[in-house]
């Protein structure tokens, strides 16, 4: 499997539903039938990604000895809050309105790649977003270089 990159800006129509950027959907594979998604826990966003990568962090927590606290908070906000979109002929999804509400989009969405998932936000407060994560990445003086260094001589750092 691919990764999701890159940000996209799609309209959203009167009946809810919004295109999933080609680029996303090729990631999916042509045998995937639409998306999941979930309120995300950090940010005022969605959450998306493929119903097998939903399996694997099923698969990754039950080898895991989390306390139960800890494994009934993901549970419940993870897998329950958790809707299954599937895509129409166009590439489409239908964007419940409780979802659409919890993250103030009504006439376009944002799409933004993360690797593995991808996330779903209201293009204005993505651009602010966007905008204190590189402020705080470059106060930091985190870069890609800097990343691969660390892996090569084992440190595993990002800074």
């Amino acid at each position: 499997m691919g990764v999701f990159l890159s940000s996209f800006v799609n309209k959203i129509d009167k009946k809810g539903r919004v295109s999933v950027p080609a680029p996303f959907r090729a990631v999916l594979g042509a045998e995937a039938a639409g998306i999941v998604v979930f309120p995300s826990l950090q940010h005022e966003a969605l959450e998306g990604c493929s119903t097998a990568h939903l399996e694997l962090l099923s698969q990754s927590l039950e080898k895991q000895d989390l306390p139960s606290d800890v494994f009934d908070l993901i549970e419940t906000t993870i897998f329950g809050g958790s809707v299954s979109l599937t895509f129409d002929g166009e590439g489409r999804i239908t964007l419940p309105q409780h979802l659409t509400m919890s993250i103030g989009v009504t006439e376009e969405v944002a799409f933004v790649g993360r690797r593995k998932t991808f996330q779903l936000w209201n293009p204005a407060k993505l651009v602010a977003h966007e905008t204190a994560a590189r402020a705080k990445a470059k106060a930091q003086e985190i870069s890609l270089s800097k990343i691969i260094a660390a892996v090569a001589h084992g440190a595993g750092g990002a800074g």
